[in-house]
């Protein structure tokens, strides 16, 4: 849930919030009374770090302004620490000159008010930051909520997200914005030919399926976004360890990013024609779970030995992107939580693998505009080679002790040839320790990237 919210008109009892980087801060407070500014002396407030902030009161004690100490260039998580800080009101913004920076702080205003509260009550007190007429308060909503709700469907345990529930929150979704779904379960998908999401799920009392979202005008260009929807993950018959565990429930969060994307490419309206792939499985043991050695003949026809259960991602993305491929979209983008990235970047980005160097520029480009940074890794041949097995065409995991993210993105690529643009993110999709705006737990990592890229190609 949030908490704050925005908008564009301002009563006179709003308090002022102030804006200012460290120099105006400096320049700002040589102008102030004396009392001022032995308030801020006694409290420690020097003005010179970026998210910093003061609350001044008013000679009956009553708070009449606050500051706030900007990034320069400012930054989205400036204001993002102000929700947790202030108290309930109506604050006006002020001191902001550009309209990109007043839009990006307002964003992180509202992200900064985002609480998980499926278990555990949040704090109940409202908040709203007024801003200037040209502020796109009702889109800038849309974007907060659309990210809370992915942070949530993330944070949310295992027992209450399966594959079913996962598929009914992307159903909710279409409803909204008049999209159409459908669903193979459990042994369909065999007869529908999508041998390896079954294999990967099969042991499971929750069954695995295939989640299809369409929308658009069949006359735009082809846009398919594709998910990986593990739910939880024991690493199967090569089990994860107890601390290894913990966070599965996060292995869902590519799925959870790319209907994410998705909600947004529907609220914002943009020329294309949406397609959704969310492969939704839990890893599971039982007499029917898959074995390492296994090979399993995929959607397209290759055969792919397991090498390891716990690879389990990659194998069911190989299907969704086999059937998202063969209709040649104009764009493909996977998202997943496959676990080398995150020994890489940890939180602080994703990792991007395509062939289309243009592509990657201009998506990394977006990451940095928003904050929601993109790095590009090798899709190299030798890692490609490593995939060799005696057995079938691929090894779906090599043991291999280093490159688990490039071997990954290797075994991928094998299953997008026929489009003709195709991107790969990998990423954590969690926040270990709270920070301003982006408290622990699921983390929509990627999403502002890729939303701004998709905008610019196709607004």
């Amino acid at each position: 849930m949030l908490f704050a919210s925005l908008s564009a008109k301002t009563p006179t009892s709003a308090i002022a919030l102030t804006a200012l980087t460290p120099s105006a801060f400096a320049k700002w407070a040589a102008k102030e009374s004396e009392a001022v500014r032995n308030w801020f002396a006694a409290n420690g407030f020097d003005g010179k770090s970026a998210g910093s902030s003061a609350l001044i009161p008013s000679h009956d004690g009553h708070l009449s302004r606050v500051i706030v100490i900007l990034s320069e260039p400012a930054s989205l998580w400036d204001l993002a620490a102000l929700p947790a800080k202030l108290p309930e009101g109506t604050y006006s913004l002020d001191g902001i000159k550009k309209q990109d920076d007043e839009e990006k702080l307002a964003l992180g205003w509202l992200l900064g008010s985002h609480r998980f509260t499926l278990h555990k009550k949040g704090e109940e007190k409202t908040l709203t930051l007024c801003v200037s007429k040209k502020c796109p308060t009702q889109a800038l909503t849309h974007m907060a909520e659309t990210i809370a709700q992915t942070r949530d469907l993330i944070s949310t345990p295992a027992e209450e997200m399966g594959p079913q529930e996962l598929a009914a929150a992307v159903q909710e979704r279409a409803k909204t914005y008049g999209a159409k779904v459908s669903v193979i379960v459990g042994d369909d998908l065999l007869k529908k030919n999508y041998p390896s999401i079954h294999a990967v799920g099969r042991a499971s009392h929750r069954a695995p399926r295939l989640i299809d979202l369409t929308w658009g005008n069949p006359k735009h260009p082809l846009v398919t976004l594709v998910g990986k929807g593990v739910c939880f993950d024991t690493g199967g018959l090569d089990l994860k360890s107890g601390s290894g565990m913990y966070l599965m429930r996060k292995d869902m969060g590519g799925a959870a990013v790319a209907l994410g994307v998705a909600t947004m490419v529907m609220q914002r309206k943009l020329r294309v024609r949406l397609r959704l792939l969310i492969s939704a499985v839990d890893n599971a043991i039982n007499e029917k779970a898959f074995r390492p050695s296994d090979v399993v003949t995929m959607r397209g026809g290759l055969t792919v030995e397991i090498g390891n259960t716990d690879a389990e991602g990659r194998m069911i993305l190989a299907d969704a992107l086999t059937e998202g491929a063969s209709e040649k979209p104009d764009l493909l983008i996977d998202f997943a939580t496959l676990g080398g990235a995150r020994g890489i970047f940890g939180e602080a980005m994703a990792s991007l693998f395509t062939k289309d160097d243009a592509l990657a520029r201009e998506l990394m480009k977006a990451g940095e505009q928003t904050e929601d940074f993109i790095w590009r890794l090798p899709l190299h041949p030798s890692y490609a080679e490593k995939l060799k097995t005696p057995f079938a065409d691929l090894n779906s995991c090599p043991p291999a002790p280093y490159g688990n993210a490039m071997i990954a993105a290797a075994f991928l690529e094998k299953f997008v040839e026929e489009a003709p643009r195709a991107l790969h993110l990998d990423f954590i999709g969690w926040q270990a320790a709270s920070k301003a705006g982006r408290p622990e737990g699921g983390e929509a990592m990627t999403l502002r990237a890729v939303l701004t890229f998709l905008e610019k190609r196709y607004a």
